[in-house]
């Protein structure tokens, strides 16, 4: 049987923690004058995959 092939765009955006996955957030690149700082500092952190969604990157990341 062939090797499965890993998505490698869902690998360069999750990772694979002991509780799931994790991933950045997105908006944080351009046009950032008209984002508050509150906004912007919270775009900043890892965010855990909801629970309904790991089977779906699962599939993607057959290795991990």
């Amino acid at each position: 049987m062939p090797k499965m092939k890993t998505n490698r765009g869902a690998a360069k955006r999750f990772r694979a923690t002991a509780n799931g996955y994790k991933s950045a957030q997105s908006h944080l690149n351009h046009i950032l004058t008209k984002k508050s700082s509150k906004r912007k500092r919270q775009l900043g952190s890892m965010n855990q995959i909801a629970e309904c969604d790991v089977p779906a990157v699962r599939k993607m990341l057959p290795y991990t």
